[in-house]
């Protein structure tokens, strides 16, 4: 029973789309509605700027990390079971019962998932995103590299096949939710993101 509240828990934390209720609450416009239409931290921050889109960031990590900060060191469940909550705070990012199961893709929500499964993980991938970044200027590409590389880096520093089957899936998610990316990018129509 606590499993499947925790579960649930979760998903509805996950689910809150930080976004939108920020640009709301600061009296923008919905964000769904303007540049990319996504309701995370890159599209807030080039429709609202740099404050709240930074703030989307927070929020949408802080949504990975406390439902798995509650599992793995309050409750101390098993690595399976801290994979389950991880992945149900993911996909309520990903498929919000708030915006009609459409919302973002999980980057933010699966780096603050991971900064409690993986430290040294989220380090090593950060690195990978910063100098893919730093390289071509392009966040979507950035992102599906980092997503690329984080399940093989969990596996090494954990040891732990639950948490890579359940990294594996956020991983294949994060990259599916980038499809649209990955075609402007091979079209050469992709945004550059500029500071």
């Amino acid at each position: 029973m606590t499993l499947f509240l925790l579960l649930l828990f979760s998903y509805l934390i996950g689910a809150i789309p930080t976004g939108v209720v920020l640009t709301r609450l600061f009296g923008g416009a919905d964000v769904r509605n303007s540049g990319s239409g996504n309701i995370g931290a890159t599209n807030v921050y080039r429709v609202a700027g740099r404050t709240l889109g930074i703030l989307t960031l927070i929020g949408d990590c802080l949504k990975g990390v406390i439902p798995v900060l509650l599992a793995s060191s309050v409750f101390e469940l098993s690595a399976a079971h801290i994979g389950l909550v991880a992945l149900a705070a993911f996909l309520g990012h990903c498929y919000p019962i708030y915006l009609g199961f459409k919302g973002g893709k999980g980057v933010a929500t699966a780096l603050g998932i991971f900064l409690v499964l993986s430290p040294w993980s989220i380090l090593c991938v950060l690195g990978v995103f910063i100098a893919v970044l730093y390289l071509w200027r392009f966040i979507s590409l950035a992102s599906i590299s980092a997503a690329a590389t984080v399940p093989f880096l969990v596996l090494f520093f954990e040891r732990s096949s639950p948490l890579f089957v359940a990294t594996l899936i956020i991983a294949g998610i994060v990259i599916w939710r980038h499809r649209e990316n990955i075609g402007r990018l091979r079209s050469g129509t992709e945004n550059r993101f500029n500071l």
